[in-house]
């Protein structure tokens, strides 16, 4: 007698790469926030040592002298809680997290009335924001600042209550509070001395008019916060 039909095994299909849900939308583990980049990588996302760098980006810095040619130290009194040790480091997101730092303050005056006073921002709600704006717009920026970066669109005064005239209060280059500038989208505020600075410091490309070196520091502090995101820098 013939014996039993071959039993059939269902085979779940493989999901492909474009039906992952859009940068941002992917379910994180419960202590972190919607924001993530794990679609970009899932073994790596949030997954990274707690000061940023990759460990052999480290290695590298330490084997260099910590004294530059100027005489000026590389490492410095950290200027803010979200700052490293190292000029134009700060942590990254997940650090930041598990220090519960979750808010992100700055001094800002108002062009209109004089006022100065401190404001904060959301870490994780206005990071998701840039975040998200850069891996829809990347490709079409084309390693230039766009105009609302160049140009950005000021707070409004809580003191006067006057529109789109408090900036931030920027004085010696090595304690610009480069975090909060991020999330407030006001590195636009920043000279393009300023900016060649943090390029320098964080060993990027910082030649070229103000768009591109903006852009660089735009991508470059973004890495800083997710070094497993979309915000590698192709030039």
């Amino acid at each position: 007698m013939p014996g039993p039909p071959p039993q059939q095994i269902a085979i779940p299909p493989v999901a492909s790469f474009q039906s992952q849900p859009p940068y941002g939308l992917v379910p994180t583990p419960p202590y972190l926030p919607e924001y993530s980049s794990q679609m970009e990588n899932p073994n790596l996302a949030f997954n990274q040592d707690t000061a940023g760098p990759s460990s052999r980006s480290r290695q590298g810095r330490r084997a260099r002298s910590k004294t530059r040619g100027d005489g000026k130290s590389e490492t410095i009194p950290p200027p803010y809680p979200w700052a490293q040790n190292r000029r134009s480091m700060i942590h990254s997101l997940e650090y930041l997290l598990s220090k519960g730092i979750t808010k992100i303050s700055g001094e800002v005056k108002c062009k209109r009335c004089d006022k100065q006073y401190e404001m904060e921002y959301d870490l994780v709600e206005k990071f998701r924001e840039i975040a998200l704006y850069i891996s829809r717009n990347k490709s079409s920026m084309h390693t230039r600042a766009p105009s609302e970066w160049m140009n950005p669109t000021l707070p409004d005064c809580e003191m006067c209550d006057q529109s789109n005239c408090v900036r931030p209060v920027l004085t010696k280059k090595r304690v610009i509070n480069w975090l909060f500038l991020l999330l407030g989208k006001m590195l636009g505020c920043c000279k393009l001395s300023e900016l060649k600075y943090f390029c320098k410091h964080t060993e990027n490309h910082r030649t070229g008019a103000k768009d591109r070196v903006l852009y660089l520091t735009y991508l470059g502090l973004c890495k800083q916060l997710d070094p497993s995101g979309p915000f590698d820098i192709d030039l």
